[in-house]
């Protein structure tokens, strides 16, 4: 099988050719560091591809701008240091998502992912929902521990700890579920990328709330609801009178 590599660190794309290539059946034929550099290879080329194993952070850009540019009709392996781009991968030709620093053995589980796809292919079979859902089994799990600021210092604060984040004077806050609160370098929208959307809701622009900090729903005016939280805040976390309905919904699916 040919296969394309689109990364942008010289040492990283040697070491994934050369664990690639330890399986004689695959021979990478290309490497690519940049946005532009494969979009212009995969119109000339992709007729001659069988698979891409393609980084998300390029030095120009995200990756998924490729398929803005031109139509990917072969699968591709998505590796990268962060996690919260799991999803978008899957709806972009993904069949794989690796996280760096990668080991030998992810990407050979990886190889066999597509091999198991080629070989139900071969046979004629469309790959049904348990097929699909087997083939990823092995997807990332949502981000498990945020590295927050605490005096001088970095501390880790787990997931499953955090309460709600709220952003207050351009600065984001983790709250636990005793009131304590550390100030988080990240934005509203990388912290929501990263969670497990079955767990943490985005009520409205400024806070995101942890299922289990809910204690009670309250009506509020212009048809908006108010979340009452294990202890008082200065702001009310008021649900936006857009998000009420799926917000409710969201309280009452199985978690």
């Amino acid at each position: 099988m040919n296969v394309l590599i689109v990364e942008d660190e010289k040492k990283t794309a040697e070491l994934l050719k050369e664990l690639i290539e330890e399986r004689s059946d695959y021979l990478v034929v290309h490497t690519c560091p940049s946005i532009e550099s494969t979009v212009t290879y995969l119109k000339k080329h992709q007729h001659k591809l069988d698979l891409i194993f393609m980084d998300i952070q390029l030095a120009d850009g995200e990756s998924f701008d490729i398929f803005e540019e031109t139509e990917v009709r072969i699968p591709v392996i998505f590796c990268t240091a962060y996690d919260q781009h799991v999803l978008k991968a899957f709806k972009s030709n993904g069949i794989d998502y690796i996280l760096k620093p990668f080991k030998e053995e992810d990407i050979h589980k990886a190889l066999e992912k597509v091999e198991a796809m080629k070989s139900s292919l071969s046979k004629g079979l469309e790959p049904d929902a348990l097929t699909i859902k087997n083939l990823f089994a092995d997807e990332p799990a949502y981000q498990k521990t945020f590295l927050v600021r605490h005096q001088e210092n970095m501390v880790p604060v787990r997931v499953s700890d955090i309460a709600f984040v709220h952003l207050t004077n351009e600065m984001v806050n983790i709250y636990n579920f005793k009131g304590q609160k550390n100030v988080i370098f990240k934005n509203l929208e990388e912290i929501e990328s990263s969670v497990d959307p079955a767990q943490f809701f985005r009520i409205n622009r400024q806070m995101i709330v942890n299922r289990d900090a809910i204690k009670e729903i309250s009506p509020y005016f212009k048809r908006k609801v108010i979340v009452k939280l294990p202890f008082d805040i200065p702001e009310k976390a008021v649900v936006s009178r857009m998000k009420v309905t799926p917000f409710l919904d969201w309280m009452e699916k199985p978690e």
